[in-house]
């Protein structure tokens, strides 16, 4: 169950409208690491926890604030979209054809569309999309997802603060930067308390150590020119999982043989010269079965 209330989680209030740098916000909105992303990430992941206690109290808590933070974007959105069209930038591109061609910035969409609202899109007008998404069901590896979707909104966060001289705009995105700092933190906080509780190693998932081929999760293939990367301190010593060492191993060689792809089947008609051999198999529409006489029927 969800409360929504009237007042917003922080203030949203620019000084004065400005359809461009609403253009330009629409990116901590609706693009691969805005609002709308890590809202339904951390929704999804709450929502698929499998166990009751403080992992999913975070989640859950995490996610519905970010729920509060679509709202105050897309309602800053809205107030610096306050008199479009009728606003200078409009008189602007009437008089200069070039500026006009692009709206002087502005997503006209957010217009005709949205009727002077928020759109579900990044600053390029790309509708938001699920696969931004990330919920596997495993926490660690979801809380390291979450932890880099922290770090890159509060990165265009921080971009989008220099690109606007509005002190209504810059207070609430003071706001979102602090959240962003505190969130990255939370996440970094529960990864340490899964290690320490026992419930996931440093690798995700902390299983098939005995399957994978373990000579090849110590040594890193110096494939850069130079040797300055054996400088880290990952070069050498015991790797944080406890269970591997680090090595460099210089001057490579590949382990597999000439990549290529099989002969072509002659009914997809690409471009052969024969010097891979014929076919292998059966071609398309020839096997057997009610596959084969559906494929038959369709070729």
């Amino acid at each position: 169950m969800f409360l929504h209330t009237k007042h917003l989680q922080y203030e949203a209030k620019p000084e004065k409208p400005d359809p461009v740098y609403a253009h330009k916000l629409q990116e901590l909105l609706g693009g691969a690491y805005g609002e709308m992303t890590v809202t339904m990430q951390y929704l999804f992941q709450g929502w698929n926890c499998r166990m009751a206690g403080k992992y999913k109290d975070l989640i859950m808590d995490i996610a519905t604030e970010e729920i509060g933070h679509v709202e105050m974007i897309a309602t800053m959105i809205a107030r610096l979209l306050e008199g479009a069209p009728a606003t200078a930038v409009t008189k602007m591109a009437m008089a200069d054809p070039v500026v006009g061609a692009v709206l002087g910035g502005m997503d006209p969409q957010q217009v005709i569309v949205a009727g002077g609202g928020a759109l579900p899109a990044d600053s390029n007008g790309y509708p938001w999309n699920g696969r931004f998404v990330i919920a596997s069901g495993n926490l660690l590896a979801d809380f390291h997802a979450n932890v880099a979707a922290e770090a890159q909104g509060r990165l265009q966060t921080a971009r989008l603060y220099n690109m606007t001289d509005d002190p209504g705009v810059k207070d609430m995105l003071k706001f979102n930067l602090a959240r962003d700092t505190l969130h990255q933190n939370l996440w970094l906080k529960a990864i340490e308390e899964l290690q320490a509780d026992g419930l996931e190693g440093v690798v995700a998932p902390d299983a098939l150590f005995d399957e994978e081929h373990a000579e090849h999760a110590s040594t890193i293939w110096d494939l850069s020119e130079g040797t300055e990367g054996t400088q880290g301190g990952w070069a050498s010593g015991p790797q944080p999982d406890g269970r591997h060492e680090f090595s460099y191993l210089l001057d490579p060689q590949p382990l597999g043989g000439i990549g290529s792809p099989p002969p072509p089947d002659p009914k997809l008609y690409a471009t052969y010269d024969g010097s891979l051999g014929e076919p292998r198999g059966p071609a398309l529409g020839t096997e057997a079965g009610p596959l084969g006489k559906l494929k038959d029927k369709l070729t």
